[in-house]
């Protein structure tokens, strides 16, 4: 996969995007509702960020049964990986309400083994 600097710094230049983003860095994989709980933000808008990052390649989705689920896309180049690994570590205090929102919410999604 051939992502340039500026897509990937384009889209890691808008807050919820980089939060997304690095939520998905440090937990694996998130589904929708997930997202929206954490961030405390509406549906739509999330969606509208999510669709973003697919189509810039910066994600991969998968629906199990009725949730779609969000993960950063296996074919990362290594540069962006390190981007966000680096970015995250120093700036954990940035995400910590949306861990802590995460972390309260109820009736989480159980996910299933994506393999076969």
């Amino acid at each position: 996969m051939s992502l340039s600097p500026p897509t990937v710094f384009k889209c890691l230049g808008d807050e919820t995007r980089a939060r997304i983003m690095l939520m998905l860095r440090a937990e694996g994989e998130l589904c929708v509702c997930e997202l929206i709980w954490a961030l405390d933000d509406s549906q739509p808008k999330v969606s509208r960020h999510l669709a973003q990052l697919r189509s810039s390649g910066l994600l991969e989705d998968r629906r199990q049964g009725q949730w779609i689920y969000y993960r950063l896309h296996p074919e990362l180049p290594h540069w962006v990986h390190e981007v966000l690994q680096v970015t995250l570590a120093a700036n954990q205090q940035w995400l910590t309400q949306d861990a802590q929102r995460l972390a309260s919410m109820g009736d989480r999604p159980v996910r299933q083994s994506a393999c076969c």
